[in-house]
């Protein structure tokens, strides 16, 4: 059950937020170990629309995660007690539900649970990936350098889906603006000047005959056309989501000119980052494996890693089954597995292909924006000379005649 409180930190300032708790004793004396003092608390009501409640409003980002994860690691390092270092970075948390969990986290650790476990509580904050990295720095007694690790992983992901994100933008904002000043050109602006057209013996253009028509059409089958349109959105929807959706969807998006090769470059990234990550930590080779098969996000890699994994534990190496599919795994991405394996600096050869790769996705989202930038704007252009020729020049012959 969910109480809303109003309290006082140790150092005197406000605070309010949601706690869960079994009754308002417990919540109360939850809050006072976290050095939180309640003023007063009350039961959240079911109905109360909160920001907390809305999923999407609170998401952790890999950015928060990676400055909560760096954060971490420098209060470990510095022999700052887990539980301590939690509190602290949950008063500096501005997102209510992540603040939330991480006292919930520290209440567990009190609670005798390993910070792995913890962390697993929550795995839609902290992936599998994430989890078996802490694990791996309790045993070996380095949590301060997995956590390192994972605030630089994240960082990384972070710039890439910042790249990815920033390069879209642009087309995005054409696309919507044309969306948007079509169809109102169509709705309000054509039926006033077929009106006008009608008290003039004026022979409207070609390309406004065509609007005309073109509006004509919408008027009498534009439902038709739009319960259709909504209905085929929601089955591709809902057939995306599907498994077999998903697995089609996978298959499709690698095929796709010039997308399919970004998508296998971000691919390629991820699974050769985990790996090295992974194996840096002190993971073995089949457990570093196992782990970004579930965390490479595309089904068709996903299977070529689930046969890699199999045949490594059998005692092949990675690079004599990923050489089988040079379509998904270049040759210069197996022969720096290859070197990798037979020196024993697999996981540095890993990160050089990162590197690599890093680079060559920024070159193609530069090379992407700046081929983009001259098409938009001549579409844009088209479209406004259409509409220009389509309805200004009417509107002078129809106003010549009067």
């Amino acid at each position: 059950m969910k109480y809303i409180y109003q309290a006082r930190s140790k150092e005197g300032k406000a605070e309010t937020g949601t706690v869960e708790a079994s009754s308002k004793e417990s919540a109360a004396l939850l809050l006072q170990k976290y050095n939180i003092f309640v003023t007063s608390i009350k039961e959240q009501s079911p109905l109360i629309l909160r920001t907390e409640n809305i999923s999407f409003l609170n998401k952790v980002s890999k950015k928060d995660l990676a400055v909560f994860s760096r954060q971490l690691a420098v209060m470990v390092q510095s022999r700052v007690p887990i539980t301590q270092s939690l509190k602290s970075l949950a008063t500096q948390t501005k997102n209510p539900s992540f603040k939330q969990k991480i006292l919930k986290i520290a209440q567990l650790i009190e609670e005798g649970s390993p910070l792995s476990e913890a962390f697993a509580t929550y795995p839609e904050v902290f992936n599998i990936f994430y989890v078996s990295l802490i694990k791996t720095g309790e045993a070996s007694g380095k949590i301060s350098e997995s956590l390192y690790y994972l605030s630089d992983h994240l960082e990384r992901e972070h710039d890439i889906s910042s790249q990815i994100t920033g390069a879209m933008v642009y087309p995005i904002f054409v696309i919507s603006v044309l969306l948007i000043v079509v169809p109102l050109v169509i709705i309000f602006l054509i039926p006033k000047l077929v009106d006008l057209l009608k008290q003039t013996t004026v022979k409207p253009p070609v390309f406004t005959q065509m609007m005309i028509a073109f509006y004509i059409f919408l008027e009498n089958y534009g439902w038709i056309i739009l319960a259709g349109f909504f209905f085929l959105v929601l089955f591709i929807i809902y057939y995306f989501t599907t498994k077999e959706g998903k697995k089609r969807y996978d298959e499709m998006s690698l095929k796709i000119p010039f997308i399919g090769g970004f998508l296998k470059k971000t691919f390629l990234i991820r699974f050769a980052e985990n790996i090295s990550t992974l194996i840096a930590a002190g993971l073995s080779i089949n457990n570093a494996l196992k782990i970004t098969r579930d965390t490479v996000g595309n089904h068709v890699y996903r299977k070529v890693l689930t046969e890699t994994e199999e045949r490594v534990s059998q005692g092949e190496k990675i690079s004599s089954v990923m050489i089988k599919y040079p379509e998904l795994v270049p040759p210069f991405v197996v022969q720096m597995i290859q070197v990798g394996e037979e020196t024993g600096t697999l996981d540095k050869n890993l990160m050089e292909i990162v590197n690599f790769y890093n680079k060559e996705l920024k070159r193609a989202i530069e090379t992407f924006t700046a081929l983009l930038e001259p098409v938009l704007i001549i579409v844009l252009g088209a479209v406004v000379t259409f509409l220009a020729v389509s309805v200004i020049g009417p509107l002078y012959g129809a106003l010549g005649t009067i």
